[in-house]
Formats: structure tokens, sequence, C-alpha cells
């Protein structure tokens, strides 16, 4: 029956509600007439139907003004019964004084009193009753809820949780003791060291965490602990969404990519995010990607004055462009955007577009970064990623800009594959650049002041190449789970963090440094494919145990790839204002030694010549190790 009643259309349950109202303030007047005059009642003397008539006239537009009828009982909650009382008081006030000033034969004037008492007794009764049951289809939902934490958050989403029909809420958890064997509207709350008895004794099959402000820290010790209970573990949306009360199990999210990554955010350091953005042109390669992005928005956050958006991706840069669109209009920035549709493989098109526009930074994240990819597209790769970087430091120079900062990877110290190398190639032109005097610069006009650097760091979370996607859709679809090789470890850091770290130490450079973050221990990929796994309620298929849900399969190492990665090529690593930032001067050839490889290098790029090309790299790279490709 509950299907069926919340399938009508929208008209027809407030027709229902409103005939229901009136039906029960005409009762209350029948009721209030019996009861002052102390028998069964029966409107056939003097104006008594004008008070059967008032009722419903006084009622039905005060209801609708105060927006009783564009309510949902599955919402409704203290507020909206609140709203109620203060309706059914200003219509009793209004009915009390017609029928004082009227003083019509046959209607006692302690009628206006009475009527209206049962009126609100009726009406927030039958508001409270619909909520109630309501409430109480869900006791067949296919899903037993528990909600760690029983604070507000918890209290609003389990209020909310009225309109999920799929779930139904059987028990809270919280580390506060003073919470612990108490109830919130009839759900008891139970400590953490019971949640296996309790998982086990009410079926409970995933886990809500409601902490918006628990630390990071306690956050995934929590998770931890319940890596080994078979529930899936999900959390809340933010506190604001949680403000108006209709939190549905659409609402709740997969655990956020740091509660995966199990380490906190690295801080930003606000005086350096903006430093060379306020007020500026600023330009962004790459803005399309992951990375680029993410740097376009917090670069327009941080009020730069103008933002150049290049890629060569239309469908990229129509993303971004429309997304930041939105944000600068929201927020009333005074950022002005610029979409710039081109690829850095075009010498003319960049030194046209910088000389144009004269930004004094940018930011140069277009590149191919996907291995398998690059390995089996040499030629474009290496033009891509070093060519593509030579044409954009060349412009840059031409046009005056100030600060230059690459975006590199952790694939570029001793690397294995073309894209590791190609990106190194990319870091060896910024630090011949730098290292440049007056009398040697790499091509005439260059600013008074240069500051060219490189930022490195390792894998992103959640970005197109990231497994985190690619594992998240593989459990959906109940496995397999691939994992290249069991002793494969990565570092690995948010979107978000990756950009604040690029922008931080752009604003350090001093010219020709290499910026790494501290990121702390490398991340099994196996370790985090079996939390996944776990934290998604399921279980890991394995010959000790050929019960479980999904299997890990591994592929074997792909070409050009590695086991483990590094950050820096030498140990000269230098600390910086930033805690967590590292600065170091390597090992580089000067301009003049570098000029003459990349011209056969791209003279062998326009022949196709694959060995050429590979030995090139091995030649400019010293630690590149790989087998040369075929011509």
């Amino acid at each position: 029956m509950l299907s069926n009643v919340l399938e009508w259309p929208r008209p027809v349950k407030r027709l229902v509600v409103v005939a229901l109202d009136i039906a029960m303030g005409l009762f209350a007047m029948w009721l209030a007439f019996t009861l002052r005059l102390d028998t069964l009642h029966w409107p056939n003397e003097g104006m008594q139907w004008l008070a059967y008539v008032l009722a419903p006239a006084l009622a039905f537009p005060i209801f609708v003004n105060l927006g009783l009828y564009r309510a949902i009982f599955r919402y409704t909650g203290i507020a909206a019964l609140i709203t109620t009382g203060k309706a059914v008081a200003i219509y009793g006030a209004l009915l009390f004084a017609i029928l004082l000033v009227g003083q019509w034969t046959g209607i006692p004037r302690s009628v206006g009193i009475l009527q209206p008492v049962i009126f609100l007794l009726l009406v927030g009764a039958s508001r409270s009753l619909g909520w109630l049951w309501l409430a109480g289809q869900n006791t067949r939902a296919p899903h037993r809820l528990l909600i760690y934490g029983a604070g507000s958050a918890g209290a609003q989403t389990a209020a909310g949780l009225v309109s999920a029909r799929n779930y139904v809420l059987e028990a809270f958890a919280d580390d506060d003791h003073a919470k612990v064997g108490r109830s919130i509207n009839g759900v008891r709350v139970y400590a953490p060291i019971a949640l296996a008895e309790v998982v086990k004794r009410f079926g409970i099959t995933d886990v809500l965490l409601a902490l918006p402000s628990v630390p990071r820290q306690r956050r995934h010790q929590i998770i931890e602990n319940l890596r080994e209970l078979p529930v899936r573990i999900r959390t809340i949306p933010g506190l604001t969404d949680l403000a108006s009360g209709r939190v549905t199990v659409t609402d709740f999210q997969d655990l956020e990519l740091e509660d995966l990554l199990g380490r906190d955010p690295v801080a930003p350091d606000p005086a350096l995010l903006g430093r060379h953005i306020r007020g500026q042109v600023v330009m962004v390669t790459g803005a399309g990607g992951s990375i680029g992005s993410e740097l376009c928005r917090q670069i327009a956050r941080q009020g730069a004055a103008r933002l150049l958006l290049l890629d060569h991706s239309e469908f990229a840069l129509y993303s971004i462009h429309q997304e930041l669109q939105s944000i600068v209009q929201q927020e009333a920035m005074a950022c002005e955007l610029v979409p710039l549709l081109a690829s850095v493989s075009h010498a003319q098109h960049m030194l046209d577009l910088c000389q144009a526009h004269r930004p004094r930074t940018i930011y140069h994240a277009a590149a191919y970064k996907h291995v398998p990819m690059v390995e089996a597209n040499a030629g474009e790769g290496i033009r891509n990623n070093v060519f593509g970087t030579l044409h954009m430091v060349r412009a840059a120079m031409a046009s005056g800009v100030e600060n230059f900062v690459l975006v590199s990877t952790d694939k570029a110290v001793r690397p294995t594959n073309v894209m590791g190398a190609s990106k190194r190639v990319a870091e060896l032109v910024l630090q011949a650049v730098a290292s440049c005097t007056g009398n040697h610069p790499p091509t005439e006009g260059g600013a008074a002041r240069r500051h060219f650097s490189m930022v490195r760091f390792g894998n992103v979370l959640g970005s197109s190449g990231s497994v985190i996607p690619l594992f998240r859709s593989q459990i959906a679809a109940a496995g397999p789970v691939t994992v290249t090789h069991p002793d494969v470890t990565r570092y690995f850091m948010t979107i978000p963090e990756a950009a604040q770290l690029v922008l931080q130490a752009g604003a350090m450079a001093q010219g020709g440094e290499v910026f790494v973050l501290d990121m702390g221990e490398p991340i099994r990929i196996l370790d985090l494919a079996q939390r996944m796994v776990a934290l998604s309620g399921l279980s890991v298929r394995a010959p000790e145990h050929p019960e479980g849900d999904i299997e890990i399969v591994f592929t074997g190492l792909r070409p050009g790839e590695k086991l483990y990665e590094e950050l820096l090529i030498g140990d000269g690593a230098q600390p910086t204002p930033h805690p967590r930032i590292l600065r170091a001067h390597e090992e580089h050839l000067a301009w003049d030694a570098l000029q003459g490889r990349l011209q056969a290098l791209e003279e062998a790029i326009h022949q196709g010549d694959g060995a050429t090309m590979m030995a090139l790299l091995h030649e400019l790279v010293p630690g590149f190790h790989q087998e040369p490709l075929q011509a």
C-alpha cells in the first residue's frame, strides 16, 4: 500500500491531506459542541451551522499561507510540528475573536477555545502518525544500517532515513561513553567494542560514518577497526546538506579518498598559495586534466585577475570552463576566464598566445601520463612531453613570463618507461634554462627575473588514470580486481593536495629546483585493493578463503612498469619553509650540451626512428633502463 500512496501524483496527495484536515476540523467542532453542551450534538439551533462553515473557511487559507501543504509527511520533524502549532494558534485566535464579536444564538463562546485545542491535537497526531506509518514500512528493508556517530549529524541522518525504503536503522555507535546505553528515537547507542556482536545480532549490512568533525587520524583508526566486519562502510554528506533534513540513501557517499590514503593531507600555507597568483595573469596548460583542472579551481579562488585555460581536448576544455564560470559567478569572483583550444606541440601558436596574453606565471601540466599508452606510442609521447615543454619554455621566455612551474612525476626518477624518461628530459630542459647565463639563453628576449622550477610527486588518487576508479568499477561488477604484482607499491596523494603543492612550491622557487613532497610511506597496491573490498562489505576470495566475494587477480607488470617508485635521484634534498615540501638541485646537462641531443631526438621523431629515439633517451637519462624499441 505504501508504494501505491507514494506513487500518487503530488496534487492528489495534497487534495487528500486537505480533505483530511477539513474532516478533522468539522469533527473537532462537533466534539467541542458535544463536550460543551454535555450531549451528542446536531447543529439545529440558531446559527450553529455557521460555526461548522467557519472552521474550514478560516483554517484552509492559513494552512496554505504557512506552507503546511508544501510539506512532505515522510520528512515531518519538530520544525513542521511547530509550524502546525503556529497555524492552528492563528486559526484559533481568529475563530474565537469572530465568535466573541458575533455572539450568535446557540454558539457558546467557549467553543472557540475547545475546538482549536481539539483541532491541534488531531492535526498534530495525523502528521505524526503518517510519519510513523512511513517509518514502519522499513522493517522489510534489505539493508540493515548502523550509524557510527550519535551526535547531531547522526541524529539528523537518522531522521532523514524515513524516506530510505531500502534501509532500516538498527543501532548507533559512539566513542562517547556518556552516550552509550542511551537511545535516539528508540534506537540504542552501543560502544565501539561491541560492534562485532551488534553486527551479528542485527544482521548489519552497512555502516554509515556520521563523523564530520572527527580528526582524520581517529577516522582512519575507526575505518581500520571496521575492516574486519562484513559490512559496507560509507559516509554522509557535509553538515550544510544535512541542515535541509532531506538526507536520502542517494546522498550517502563512498569513503573519501583521504580515508583510503590513510594519512592526513598536507596543510596548505595560505601565504604561499596566492603569492604568484593574486591580481595576476596566470596560464595553466593541460587545464582540462585531473591536476590541471584542480589547479584552475584553486587559482581562481586565489584571486587571479585572468586565468588562461589551455588544452588540446575540446570537451575537457569546455567542461572546466563551464565549471569555473559557475564557480566565479556563485562566489562573485573578479577572475576573467579565457579558454584556449591549442596543443603545446605547436611552437608558433604557443608563442603567439603567450605574447598576446602576457601571463606572469605558467603552470605546465599538459602531458601524456598513461604509462602503457605512451609506451605503445613513444614518438607522440616524447613530442608532447619533451617538445611541448620546450615550446612552452621558449614562449615563456620570449614573452616575459616570470614564473614557470613544470608538473612532473616520480616516474621521472630512474625511469623504466618512455613516459618517465620523457618527463625527466622535460625536467632537464627546465634545469638547463634555469642555469643559463645572460650570454647563453635558449631564445631571445627573456624576462629580467625568471624562476623555472619543477614539482615532482607520486600517483594522484581519483584521477582518470588512478587505480581507485578502476577498483571501484571492478568491485561493483563483482570482480575480479586486477593488480599487476603482489609487491608493487606507490606513493599517493589527493588531487587537491597535489595542486596545492604545485602552487606553494612554485611560490618558493629561486630557479632550477625540483620540489618533492614528503609523502610518508608508500602504499602497497594489493593492500589498497584488499582495503577497498573490505570497506565495500565484501571479502576477498582466496585459496584459504574460497567462499569470498571478490577475487584478486595478478596480471603481471605492464611494459615499462616498476615495482617501486622514487621521488629523488640523489640524496641532497633540503627543507623549505613548508614542513612537508623538500627542495633539491639535481645534476643536469648545460643548455649547449642538451640542445644538440634535443635536435637529434626531434629528427628521430619526424623520421619515425624508434631505435634512435630510445638510444637518445638512454643517453639523456642515465638511469633509464629499458630495451630499445623496434624501428
